[in-house]
């Protein structure tokens, strides 16, 4: 699983309705009003729920850009 390229909820083009209702959820819950405990509970559930069944803590969560290019001895300047 090294080599391998995590995946996030942004990659896929029709994710199952289970997922989507978790990212809804994972995204409003901030929104509600909610005593704050709640909230971090709700969240670290639905990110525990995606490391165990998706192989990615952070699904959810924005998927991570790159800043420049590679590092290669080339490149370097």
């Amino acid at each position: 699983m090294k080599g391998e390229m995590p995946t996030y909820f942004s990659d896929m083009k029709e994710p199952p309705e289970f997922l989507k209702a978790l990212d809804h959820a994972r995204r409003l819950s901030c929104y509600e009003g909610w005593c704050r405990m709640h909230i971090e509970a709700i969240q670290v559930a639905i990110d525990q729920y995606a490391e165990a069944a998706l192989g990615n803590r952070e699904f959810f969560l924005n998927k991570p850009h790159s800043i420049g290019g590679s590092r290669r001895t080339g490149d370097v300047p």
